[in-house]
């Protein structure tokens, strides 16, 4: 049977547990979903035996084995899921049982069931879910395992185009209906009505074939004027230059010359026109994602031998990275280096006032001085339509460039004419400029650009004419807009927002030219979205708080609801009465927004009982990241745990502090410069309203959290004892001068630049405030948040005569753990900690 508790997702508190008569806040929603209902009471007992008890019999729905399983047996969900060709069906990967490794599967839409998997003599026909397409969109083509397909839309034939080990990528129609690709630094483009295939482009690291060098210094000229020899070999090598020289003028049949772009440089991107006739380059000094004799030993290992292995450079040893934009034309072989100095603050000292309050901490004085930044292209994980992005007949091109500093953004145009970048748009952040929300591309048979932008806050759409330009908002408001997509016609854009609730997404569409937002889902929960072929239908991936992923199909018409396709959960899972969250807005006492958290309470929750509940406070990890949301968190082991914990009695609360995603740029920049301090604030917040309002007694309450949330772990504990009794930090960053570039730089910048942040926001300069219990879990082969992080904090403790902490460490284990016999001993551990000091 399913125990049943009302989820509000609204401002109000909890009508059950408390007698506030506070209005639902407008526009929130109210979600209702019956939950699991136990056969066996949680009714706390009024001595310790029945409390054992309790316990004892909860073990048996509730064991910390099954939690901490290898998750098969929850069921096997549906994974990045496309539609067939045409429209009739769906594919999707699902994970093989017992296996980390992927299968394919299609369901048709009339069939019932969870589909069937794909042969592996047919996986070639059905690879086609990132595939491009011609003009007209009569054919796509995709590559399936190194080598090139092209699927015919009308009648779903599909034809293979190569048979080779080479690596290819950057598949793409041209005007004159050729595709082209990339193996390397060349690229190629094959015609589709014959098969030839040519070199369009050649892109070579090294400096170009001069015909005869002059002498080096007096004493090879002395060399060569001395020996004829030596005269004889200058005078054949100029030949042989001159033929080849003469045979690329005189004669068609031969590739192209390679552009020459020097020694010691590695091609960061490379874009060919739509016409073949130009291509934009991106090229950069090569630096080793490696750090200089950072070794990572690994104990357990094959051999029976210690095995040392290299891992990433840390922040610390950064140094800056600049691409150098070149300009090809393809039809007269001219190389143009592209200026970044028409860019808007390309040589401003953005960090003049990080730098001075650091000087002056030092007795120094800093000197502020203009001087060109380190600029390159966006990189491509932050840009999903791509950095570099040509109008649909090659004439225009524009591309997202970024400073590495991290506080500015630019979208450019090029003008061939003069050869130079013409800003079209600059998003300027004195914190950073973020990772998401960076997808722009071209309206069709337009000379405007649409593009996301942080710049009011929230990520929204904007369209800019080019020839006027002007800009205009498309979307506005406190919600996010994300995953956007063009229709064919160029006439709507369609996208994934949480315009009702900060943590329920569903589908939306709006006009180019602005206007309403036309809702098309409403599921409730996390919702995603693929439109079909003939944009009359959407794919949708859905979960809620009790639910992993399931695939929905919905018409894209009024009143039309979205029909379930798949049902991979099992039915053990279902049959366990997991407690399903609620939703609340925890007032800051810093800021105006609300702490958004998911609260546990037991199933015979009494608000009145005068014995307070103990409480276990979860900090997700990634920092960036939004988990007090309406779906299917990825923390689900974690939320297994939470049922785990409400049926011993506990109440429990995880939040999304600031510095959260899912809450706009000031949330998310709240950490500029001050990492664990506002998320500590807030820690502080919804500590002291489980207190007023769930009915928790503050002196009982524990945290855990891993990777950022053990890091905020140690803070919690060091820098406001007495806050939680215990805390276990898994997988924790120590401190952060030690941590990767990409993702310290843009909250603390260099700390060369910046010690003071990273002081202010390391654990191990507040390791002197413990005085809770702490447990610190470390896994060893963690190339992520090293190990050393937690062994110098030890250290540390140690040296300051800390007695109230232990160490556990997982010799086998990266940063996520994979054995489940790792994850079993971890929460093992956790479990103790919180029963011996909160119970």
């Amino acid at each position: 049977m399913k125990r049943k508790l009302t989820v509000a997702i609204s401002a109000a508190l909890f009508s059950v547990a408390c007698s506030s008569s506070e209005p639902m806040q407008e526009g929130m929603a109210e979600v209702s979903s019956p939950v699991a209902q136990s056969t066996q009471q949680t009714a706390y007992q009024g001595s310790e035996r029945g409390q054992a008890n309790a316990r004892e019999q909860r073990e048996s729905v509730f064991s910390m084995q099954q939690i901490m399983a290898d998750p098969d047996w929850i069921g096997r969900a549906p994974e990045n899921a496309y539609w067939s060709w045409d429209g009739r069906s769906v594919l999707f990967s699902r994970k093989r049982e017992g296996s980390p490794q992927r299968d394919l599967f299609q369901r048709p839409l009339t069939a019932g069931g969870n589909g069937s998997q794909v042969a592996l003599s047919a996986l070639h026909a059905h690879a086609y879910g990132n595939a491009v397409e011609n003009s007209d969109g009569s054919l796509h083509a995709y590559i399936f395992e190194r080598n090139i397909f092209v699927l015919d839309a009308s009648s779903g034939e599909v034809q293979q185009l190569t048979r080779d080990s080479q690596n290819k990528t950057s598949l793409q129609f041209l005007r004159d209906g050729r595709l082209s690709y990339r193996i390397g630094n060349d690229i190629y483009a094959i015609s589709l009505a014959n098969g030839f295939t040519e070199l369009v482009l050649s892109l070579q690291t090294q400096d170009a074939p001069e015909a005869l060098k002059e002498p080096a210094d007096i004493l090879a000229r002395e060399e060569i004027n001395l020996i004829e020899y030596n005269q004889v070999q200058r005078r054949q090598r100029q030949e042989r230059f001159d033929d080849q020289q003469a045979l690329a003028a005189n004669n068609s049949s031969l590739a192209p010359e390679p552009f020459y772009l020097g020694s010691n440089i590695q091609v960061v991107e490379v874009s060919l026109s739509p016409s073949a006739q130009h291509a934009i380059v991106a090229v950069t000094e090569p630096q080793s994602w490696r750090g200089e004799g950072d070794l990572m030993p690994r104990y357990v290992t094959e051999s029976g031998r210690i095995e040392n292995q290299n891992v990433r450079r840390r922040v610390a040893d950064a140094k800056p990275v600049n691409h150098t934009l070149y300009w090809l034309d393809l039809n007269t072989g001219e190389k143009t280096e592209l200026s970044y100095e028409s860019l808007p603050g390309f040589d401003e000292d953005v960090l003049a006032a990080v730098r001075e309050e650091n000087y002056a901490a030092e007795g120094k004085t800093y000197e502020s001085k203009n001087a060109p930044r380190a600029i390159g292209l966006m990189p491509g994980w932050s840009a999903p339509e791509g950095n570099i992005v040509w109008n649909e007949n090659g004439s225009a091109v524009a591309l997202m460039l970024r400073a590495w500093d991290n506080k500015d953004r630019w979208i450019a145009t090029i003008d061939f004419a003069s050869a130079n970048l013409v800003s079209q748009h600059r998003l300027h952040d004195e914190a950073w400029i973020n990772r998401d929300f960076n997808a722009f591309n071209w309206l069709p048979e337009s000379n405007s650009l649409w593009y996301l932008s942080e710049e009011s806050n929230y990520s929204h759409l904007y369209v800019k004419n080019l020839d006027n330009g002007n800009v205009e908002q498309i979307t506005d408001g406190r919600f996010l807009v994300d995953n956007v997509t063009l229709s064919q016609a160029g006439d709507m854009f369609y996208f994934q927002g949480n315009v009702e609730h900060p943590g329920i997404y569903e589908i939306y569409r709006v006009s180019v030219n602005g206007g309403d937002i036309e809702q098309l889902t409403d599921l409730n929960g996390m919702t995603n979205y693929s439109l079909s072929p003939d944009e009359t239908r959407l794919l949708l991936t859905h979960s809620s708080p009790l639910q992993p992923n399931e695939l929905y199909v919905q018409e894209i018409r009024n009143g039309s609801a979205a029909t379930q396709l798949t049902e991979t959960v099992s039915a053990e899972f279902e049959s366990m009465p997991w407690a399903e969250p609620e939703i609340v807005q925890v007032p800051s006492s810093h800021v105006d927004d609300p702490i958004y958290s998911r609260v546990y309470l037991p199933e015979d929750f009494d608000p009145n009982r005068a014995e307070g509940y103990p409480a276990v406070v979860f900090i997700h990890g990634a920092g960036y990241l939004q988990n007090a949301h309406g779906g299917w968190s990825g923390y689900f082991r974690e939320f297994m745990y939470h049922s785990k914990l409400t049926d011993l009695g506990y109440v429990v609360l995880d939040l999304d502090f600031r510095g959260s995603a899912g809450y706009g740029r000031d949330w998310r920049t709240a950490v500029y410069r001050q990492m664990g301090t506002p998320e500590v604030e807030d820690l502080v917040d919804v500590v002291n309203w489980m207190g007023e309002h769930r009915n928790v007694d503050v002196e009982r309450v524990g945290t855990y959290g891993g990777s950022y949330g053990g890091f905020l772990t140690f803070m919690a504990l060091f820098k406001e004892p007495g806050l939680f009794k215990a805390g276990a930090a898994l997988r924790p960053v120590t401190d952060w001068a030690h941590y990767n570039t990409g993702y310290t730089s843009n909250i603390l910048n260099l700390p060369q630049d910046d010690m003071i942040a990273y002081r202010r926001s390391s654990p191990i300069y507040f390791a002197e405030g413990l005085e809770d219990a702490l447990l610190i879990n470390a896994p060893m082969v963690d190339d992520n948040v090293f190990f050393q992080d937690s062994v110098r904090l030890v250290q540390r403790l140690i040296e300051l005569e800390k007695e109230n902490f232990e160490t556990a460490i997982f010799p086998v284990e990266p940063h996520g753990f994979v054995q489940p016999s790792s994850w079993l001993d971890e929460y093992r551990r956790i479990h103790k900690l919180f029963e011996t000091h909160l119970h």
